[in-house]
C-alpha cells in the first residue's frame, strides 16, 4: 500500500499536492463550522454540513495554491493546528453574537421568565426562551446581511496568515488582544442597549407597584407582578422589535471589517 501511494505521488505530483492541501482545508473549515454562527446550528443535517464543507474545500483549494508538503511535516499536528485555527475564527464570530443572546437573557429575567428554560441544541445547555429567540434573530440578520460570505472570505484569507502546513502559530497576527477584549466587553454593553427599553418599562412598573403596596397594603402586589410583568414586557418587545432589528444590524455591520 505504501509503495502504491509513493508511486502515485511520483506519477501525479499535482494531484498529490491538491489532496494533501484539501485535507488541511477541510479540517480548518470543520473547526470554523463548530463555532461560527449559521454553520454551527444543529438543526442543519450533518450530511448537508459535510457536503458544504466539501464544496468549500474544493473551491478554496483551487483558489489557494497548494504548497509543497514539507519533508518533516507531521500530518496529525498540521490537522490539529488547522482545526484549532478554524475554531478560533468561529469563536471570535460567536463572541460577537453572544451580545445579542445576552440582551435576550436580560429581558427574560426582568420579565419574570427565569424558570422557563429550554435546551439549546447548538450549545447543549439550558437557555432562556427570549435568549434563544434573540439568538435566532441575530443569526437570521447575520445571514441576511451577508455574514456567511464574510466568514468564507475570512476563511480564504486565513491561509495568507497561517499556511496549511504551518507549525509556528503567529498569535500576534491572528489575534489582536485589544480587539478581542473590545468584542468580549461589548457583550454586556450591547446586551444592555438591546434590553434597555424593556428594563426601563418593567422598572417603572415596579415603582408603580411599590407605590400601590405602600398606599394600599391590602393589595397583593406580589401576585400582580407575576401577571403584569410578562404582559408589559411582551407588549414593549413587540413595539420596539423593528428598532431592535435595526440596532442589531448596525451592531453587526460595525464588526464587518474584522472578516
Amino acid at each position: 500500500m505504501d509503495y502504491t501511494l509513493t508511486q502515485f505521488a511520483k506519477l501525479f505530483p499535482e494531484i498529490n499536492l491538491a489532496l494533501g492541501a484539501g485535507i488541511m482545508v477541510f479540517a480548518r473549515f470543520l473547526g470554523m463550522m463548530q463555532f461560527a454562527p449559521g454553520f454551527n446550528r444543529k438543526e442543519l443535517p450533518m450530511l448537508a454540513r459535510l457536503s458544504l464543507a466539501l464544496i468549500i474545500t474544493i473551491v478554496t483549494t483551487s483558489i489557494v495554491k497548494p504548497p509543497q508538503i514539507p519533508d518533516n511535516a507531521s500530518v496529525i499536528l498540521c490537522l490539529l493546528l488547522n482545526y484549532m485555527f478554524g475554531a478560533l475564527i468561529g469563536y471570535i464570530t460567536n463572541c460577537i453574537m453572544a451580545a445579542i443572546s445576552a440582551g435576550g437573557d436580560m429581558i427574560n429575567t426582568q420579565m419574570g421568565l427565569s424558570s422557563a428554560m429550554v435546551l439549546d441544541p447548538t450549545t447543549r445547555v439550558q437557555t432562556s426562551i427570549l435568549g434563544n429567540l434573540f439568538t435566532l434573530i441575530g443569526v437570521i440578520i447575520f445571514i441576511s446581511i451577508g455574514g456567511l460570505y464574510w466568514l468564507i472570505e475570512a476563511f480564504i484569507r486565513s491561509f495568507e496568515i497561517f499556511p496549511a502546513y504551518g507549525v509556528n502559530v503567529p498569535l500576534d497576527k491572528i489575534v489582536n488582544i485589544d480587539y478581542l477584549v473590545l468584542i468580549t466587553s461589548n457583550i454586556f454593553l450591547v446586551g444592555m442597549q438591546i434590553a434597555a427599553p424593556v428594563l426601563l418599562a418593567t422598572l417603572g412598573q415596579d415603582i408603580i407597584l411599590g407605590t400601590i403596596s405602600k398606599t394600599a397594603p391590602q393589595v397583593n402586589v406580589f401576585q400582580m407582578s407575576f401577571l403584569f410583568k410578562p404582559v408589559m414586557g411582551a407588549l414593549i418587545l413587540v413595539w420596539i422589535l423593528p428598532m431592535l432589528i435595526n440596532v442589531i444590524t448596525d451592531y453587526l455591520y460595525t464588526f464587518s471589517n474584522i472578516f
